[in-house]
């Protein structure tokens, strides 16, 4: 039987120490809910989806409930997924009235009319299917509230996104990624965790990949097929991710991480910035473990 394999990240940054182990915490339990799908016989596709849906659901990252504020005091949320076996994809962006974005990225991959929908069309879309909606105010913390009223400066913090990549008992791979994107952003503004191929990319027999950091860098490099094309180039997962955030910030001065899992199962993370939340489930005990 193959080994499945799995491997989250709760965002890419510069978090404070309060906040350091509620996401440690996070990131393994999201890990260890896909790792049962996985060792189940579920799909690399509805593990990441679970995963991804956990952290959204945990209000101390940057996606679903707890996101970061735009410039009208609103949250605004991007997500996409992609299954490495049909390459199918779909995402969402800037939309308010959703608590698990990932949720409805994968109806819209499922019902393979188009890849991406926005704002209230893509909202419009969520009730035709039934994915349930909420109000705008549900998704604001008191967090982010006070934050957005002392006018901070929007810095590193801001750049968490969620993700996962996985690899299934039957060979397959799949993404996802999920953020709230950047702190005080223009309304309407849609970053690399919603574009294809940027912030999210899975093809069978290649690897799998969710990025995060400042999304416009990351989207003029192309960065999750970056990092894909590395490891059907041979180079290792940890090589892979290394060279391809190296690149980020060597091309465009980026600044931002990824992990991946390649076509064998193998995972791999790499960032350049001060921190990095990323786990997996330890295959021979079931263990979740923090990744450095």
């Amino acid at each position: 039987m193959i080994r499945a394999s799995i491997i989250v990240h709760g965002g890419a940054g510069k978090y404070s120490e309060d906040l350091r182990i509620p996401r440690e915490q996070g990131a393994k339990v999201a890990a260890l809910e896909a790792w049962r799908i996985l060792v189940n016989g579920g799909s690399a596709v509805d593990a990441v989806e679970t995963a991804v849906a956990v952290l959204e659901d945990d209000p101390v990252f940057n996606a679903g409930r707890g996101a970061v504020l735009n410039a009208d005091c609103q949250v605004e949320l991007d997500a996409s997924i992609m299954d490495g076996r049909t390459l199918r994809a779909g995402a969402v962006g800037a939309v308010k009235h959703l608590r698990n974005p990932v949720r409805l990225a994968r109806r819209i991959m499922e019902q393979g009319r188009h890849v991406l929908l926005v704002g209230a069309g893509a909202e419009r879309f969520a009730a035709a299917v039934g994915i349930p909606t909420c109000s705008s105010e549900e998704l604001i913390t008191e967090r982010q509230l006070q934050r957005w009223w002392q006018e901070r400066r929007a810095d590193l913090e801001a750049m968490g996104t969620v993700g996962a990549a996985a690899f299934d008992q039957q060979g397959h791979v799949a993404a996802a990624t999920s953020t709230g994107g950047m702190a005080q952003k223009h309304p309407g503004r849609v970053g690399d965790s919603a574009l294809v191929g940027c912030g999210t990319y899975a093809e069978d027999g290649r690897g799998a990949v969710s990025c995060t950091g400042h999304g416009e860098p990351i989207i003029r490099v192309t960065l999750a097929r970056a990092t894909v094309d590395r490891l059907e180039a041979g180079l290792d997962p940890m090589r892979a991710a290394q060279e391809a955030i190296a690149d980020l910030a060597r091309k465009v001065k980026g600044e931002g991480g990824l992990i991946l899992v390649d076509g064998q199962g193998r995972i791999g993370c790499a960032h350049n910035t001060p921190a990095m939340t990323a786990a997996t489930v330890d295959a021979a005990t079931g263990i979740p473990r923090l990744l450095p």
